[in-house]
Formats: C-alpha cells, sequence, structure tokens
C-alpha cells in the first residue's frame, strides 16, 4: 500500500473519531459521580429476569444514543417529531437509532471512498458522507413537518367557513370546532381534536389555543388563534371573528396561486432555452445546412 493511501486512511479515521466524540461525547467522570450520588435513594429494584425482552432491552442502541447525544440535539428532534405529526411508526427513539445506523453505513461508505480519492479530498467526502448519513432521518422528518404545514394552511379556510357556519346556526364555539373535527380529516382535524381533549382535561382555553399554533407552526393559523384570544377577552362576536378570517385566508390563498402562476413563464425559459429550442433549429436549419454544404461540396469539384 502506497503510504498516500496509508495518510488518507488514517487521517479519514482520525477525523471520524473527532466527529463521533463531538457528537456523541458523554458526561465526564465528576458528572457521572455527581448523577450517581443524585440517584442512589431513587434506584428502583431490579426487575426479577423472565426470558422475555425488557423495554431497556428492546431499545438498547435508542437508549445509548440518546444518553451520549447533547440534550439540545434530542430537544430538536422530539419538536420536528412533533411537527410531523407525532406519528406512532416513527417514535423519537426509533429516529435516533436510524441516525445512528445511518451514520456507521455512511462511515463504512465514506472510508471505502476515501480510498478510491486523493487524501484531502477522500477525507472531506468520508466526513461529510458520515454526516449526511447522521443528519439524513432529521432531513427526512423536516420535510415531513414542512409537508404538514403546508396541508394544514391550506385546510384552514375552508374549515373557518365550516365553522362559521356552524357559529352562524347557534352553536358555541367549543360544540363547531369539535364537529368541523370529527366531520373533517387531514392534520387540522387531528390538531383541533387535540385541542379539545386538553381543554376537558383542565387545560385553559387560551393555553390550549397558543398550544395550537405553537405545534403547528403555521403562521396563519397562529394570526388566527390570536385573533380568537383577542375576541373572547374583549367580547367580540366569534361569528364575525370567523368570517373575516375566512375570507382572509381565501384571499391569500388566491394570491399565493396567482404568484405561483406568474412564476411559470421564468421557470419554462430555461428548459425551453436549454433543450427545445436547440431541437428546433435542427429540425427547422438542419435541412438547409445540409443543402448549402451539399451545394458547396459540388461547386468545388
Amino acid at each position: 500500500m502506497q503510504p498516500i493511501a496509508i495518510l488518507a486512511i488514517a487521517s479519514a479515521a482520525a477525523g471520524f473519531g473527532i466527529l463521533l466524540w463531538f457528537l456523541f461525547g458523554g458526561a465526564t467522570a465528576s458528572r457521572k459521580q455527581m448523577l450517581a450520588n443524585l440517584r442512589r435513594q431513587q434506584e428502583a429494584p431490579k426487575p426479577v429476569p423472565t426470558g422475555l425482552p425488557t423495554e431497556k432491552q428492546k431499545g438498547g442502541l435508542a437508549t445509548k444514543l440518546r444518553a451520549k447525544m447533547p440534550q439540545p440535539l434530542v430537544k430538536t428532534i422530539v419538536k420536528l417529531w412533533a411537527g410531523a405529526g407525532r406519528p406512532e411508526n416513527n417514535t423519537p427513539d426509533r429516529i435516533i437509532a436510524t441516525m445512528g445506523l445511518m451514520a456507521f453505513v455512511g462511515a463504512v461508505v465514506g472510508f471505502m471512498v476515501s480510498r478510491l480519492v486523493a487524501a484531502p479530498l477522500g477525507l472531506v467526502l468520508a466526513i461529510g458522507i458520515t454526516v449526511l448519513g447522521f443528519f439524513y432521518p432529521m432531513v427526512r422528518l423536516q420535510s415531513a413537518g414542512a409537508d404538514r404545514k403546508t396541508a394544514i394552511k391550506q385546510q384552514l379556510p375552508d374549515t373557518l367557513d365550516q365553522m362559521s357556519i356552524a357559529v352562524n346556526a347557534g352553536l358555541g364555539f367549543d360544540a363547531a370546532m369539535l364537529r368541523v373535527a370529527k366531520n373533517g380529516r387531514g392534520a387540522l382535524a387531528e390538531e383541533l381534536v387535540r385541542t379539545l381533549q386538553d381543554i376537558q382535561v383542565g387545560q385553559t382555553r387560551r393555553g390550549a389555543y397558543e398550544d395550537l399554533a405553537e405545534r403547528t407552526g403555521v403562521e396563519t393559523l397562529r394570526r388566527f388563534v390570536r385573533s380568537i384570544i383577542q375576541a373572547e377577552a374583549y367580547g367580540i362576536a366569534l361569528s364575525d371573528v370567523l368570517q373575516t378570517q375566512a375570507d382572509e385566508l381565501r384571499m391569500e390563498r388566491r394570491q399565493y396561486a396567482e404568484r405561483k402562476a406568474m412564476e411559470i413563464p421564468v421557470k419554462v425559459v430555461f428548459p425551453l432555452i436549454l433543450f427545445i429550442m436547440p431541437a428546433m433549429f435542427i429540425v427547422v436549419m438542419g435541412p438547409g445546412a445540409i443543402g448549402i454544404i451539399h451545394a458547396f461540396s459540388g461547386l468545388g469539384q
């Protein structure tokens, strides 16, 4: 093996080790001792072995990675999971375990790439592939959350229309919200059901509405929640607020569609120039160019 290859492998291994240390660096010895002293009196009795895997044994990889990860990163994963609708088949522990496995696969692929590419570029590619594999599940989770926000934003005007009709028919605001949530489908209906459940378990209406806006992260829904809170505080008729908000959101949706339609000619220019125009030039000017070439070749003879 050439010395350059050995140096590249050693550099890649050192860089990968440093990256793992920064990402999964655990607590120091003094911190571990302090935590052990604090938990000494709170230790639960050891379970009797029954031959069945316990929850800790089932999620061993996720538990170890979660203990090694920085707490801000864990909080970010939980927040992204909540923004994606809290999918039951993709819990935070499963996401963390997937991140660890993807990082391992990325490290293996990066090591193979570093052996095929020169030292500086190979090391950079190895570290980049490892980091990309580690954060790929978070990127997918963020993409799912963005799609969910878009769906909520599109469903909000129609939902407000239905709530306005129900309130004008004589129902209270909570009853109208419950009716719309039960009859509706999608992410917004699920969030409304959870908001009503929060109110039923004892949370204040204002707190439940603010949690709804915080969970979804949709600006139009946050603006609607603020208007509802102000209407309840100042005694404004909720039917008027619902109708005004529905008209405003419908207008915003129409303007958004018009803006997207106006962007189409600009986006079509580049494919037109790169792919369509050359083919048209070949079809239109090709026979004439061939005839000119034959004419000049005949004069030359």
